[in-house]
């Protein structure tokens, strides 16, 4: 139940901290005192949207804080309002995103606000009114997630067979790209050693004749370098008998001619490996020119991006192969699902059913208790073709309040204060189904006075037996059937501001508050004692 509720800055809110007992928690108050704004706070907690005109004063935060307690365990729902318009919410102090914070919330409290009863003519509320009645919300998630798989399925492959299609289109000429590169039998570092070939051929001669000039030079007879060398050597042996040092570097000229002779050696082998060819100058050229023509086709600059490039289009061949395969795959599954979700729905369907004459008799019963006796309620189920997002069933409740007309829609044939009996009489029955730990009726006795309003103030403290319930109401009948009774009123603060509070009344001011719910503005002795007469009959 809701044991604490705390607001800051929301409205003509400053501040407000209080206290709610169990049980049946009366709140009432004059039109315009705020008592729609105390609401509008609670359902930021219920996950409204929030944005900055919530603020009364916009420099500050608005904070909506509340306490719960269920089954022993305390919840702290919290809800922070930027002056940005930013919102944050908490969850006893952790932040949560604020889907979660509405998740937790709707098994908290249920708030039904005075035009909540046009709900009644949405086929999905009354499905979800019938469903809470069988017990079988739990069993409807389930089948929810289940159709989520199978329409998730479906999408699949949709998605895989507009694909297929394109790379079926595409197919062709992926297989003549790849089939060239293919066939070009690409190899990586191909280009570079090409490229070095053709220079070699393209210059053959001039190195031809370097080489000549090079192997001149050791090939001379008394000029040759090795003839030279050795005749410096022989110098330095001489000075060396005089100069020890001499001796050192006859030892590195000796060094010199004999890594020279090295030399002269490999230059002729170079001299024997150039050999002009224009035929593999011819083949050399044409080769670099298939490189250099898929390079341009393909926007690379290496024979390894072109590798790269034949390997992706084979994946993306191997791909489109795949793909039989996977739709087929997918269709298998999309099969199964599709007979688990019509089994699903025919069990719902089925729990519907059974449940659907037994609802319409006890709301029958239950309407006919606030004064419609002569009242008709029908639950009419039809089949979908085709399983949807709730089963195959769609749900409508028929009505009739007069004797001899045939149970129509409710939305066409209820007045509003028959769509708040009926309302009333619908949250009373499923709440026992629900476990809901608080219920908050936001003036769900519009439209109704007198006895009427008497036998829904009996059902409203029926509920409070067994669930915390809070009704804010204009009627002195509901309200003086509350375990507590809390006023929702205006005052002007020391800054010359309004602000909107509220306060348990106890004694005296209680029975000043129905009096004036009975006569209005001037209270009159007849009221008080019409009030306290009230008050003491709630309590027997």
């Amino acid at each position: 139940m809701l044991t604490r509720l705390y607001i800051q800055n929301y409205a003509l809110i400053d501040s407000l901290d209080i206290s709610f007992p169990g049980n049946l928690v009366v709140i009432s108050g004059e039109t315009g005192a705020g008592k729609s704004i105390l609401l509008g706070a609670l359902s930021l907690l219920l996950g409204r949207k929030a944005d900055a005109s919530v603020l009364g004063d916009p420099s500050r935060n608005c904070v909506v804080e509340a306490e719960f307690e269920d089954a022993g365990e305390q919840t702290i729902l919290r809800r922070v309002v930027s002056p940005q318009g930013r919102s944050r919410s908490f969850v006893n102090d952790e932040p949560v995103p604020l889907d979660e914070l509405k998740q937790i919330s709707a098994t908290l409290v249920d708030l039904h606000s005075q035009f909540d009863h046009i709900m009644l003519s949405s086929s999905k509320y009354q499905l979800s009114v019938l469903d809470a009645f069988a017990g079988i919300s739990d069993d409807v998630a389930a089948y929810r997630e289940l159709y989520g798989s199978w329409c998730a399925t479906g999408r699949k492959i949709a998605e895989l067979q507009a694909l297929s299609a394109k790379s079926e289109s595409d197919r062709d000429y992926l297989q003549y790209q790849f089939d060239q590169l293919d066939a070009a039998r690409l190899a990586e570092g191909e280009q570079e050693e090409l490229e070095a070939e053709q220079n070699q051929l393209a210059n053959s001669g001039e190195i031809s004749e370097q080489l000549a000039v090079a192997s001149a030079l050791f090939d001379a007879d008394d000029c040759s370098i090795g003839s030279q060398l050795r005749a410096l050597e022989s110098a330095l042996d001489k000075v060396a008998r005089f100069i020890p040092e001499a001796g050192a570097l006859r030892e590195r000229v000796e060094s010199a001619r004999i890594d020279l002779k090295d030399v002269d050696y490999e230059l002729s082998s170079l001299g024997d490996k150039v050999r002009f060819s224009p035929e593999r100058l011819q083949e050399v050229d044409d080769r670099l020119a298939l490189l250099y023509d898929l390079m341009r086709k393909h926007s690379v600059q290496s024979v390894a991006e072109l590798i790269a490039v034949r390997d992706d289009i084979s994946a993306r061949l191997g791909q489109g192969l795949d793909m039989e395969g996977q739709l087929e795959s997918l269709r298998t599954e999309y099969a199964a699902l599709r007979g688990k979700c019509t089994a699903a729905a025919d069990a719902l369907h089925n729990a519907r059913l059974g449940a659907a004459a037994k609802l319409a008799d006890e709301l029958q019963q239950s309407v006919r208790s606030l004064e419609m006796p002569l009242a008709l309620f029908e639950v009419k189920l039809d089949t979908l073709a085709e399983p949807g997002p709730d089963g195959m069933d769609e749900v409508a409740f028929l009505f009739s309040a007069n004797k001899g007309s045939a149970p129509k829609e409710l939305s066409k044939c209820a007045s509003g204060g028959e769509l708040s009996r009926i309302m009333l009489c619908i949250k009373a029955l499923v709440s026992r189904y629900m476990g809901m730990p608080t219920m908050i009726f936001d003036e769900i006795d519009t439209g109704v006075s007198g006895s009427v309003a008497y036998r829904m103030g009996e059902m409203i403290v029926s509920m409070g037996e067994h669930m915390q319930v809070m009704a804010i109401t204009h009627l002195p009948q509901v309200a003086s059937r509350g375990n507590a009774h809390f006023l929702v009123y205006k005052d002007i603060a020391s800054d010359g501001r309004t602000h909107s509070a509220i306060r348990r009344l106890e004694g005296k001011e209680r029975e000043l508050e129905i009096a004036r719910m009975l006569s209005g503005a001037t209270i009159t002795e007849e009221a008080l004692a019409n009030a306290r007469s009230l008050i003491d009959n709630a309590n027997l």
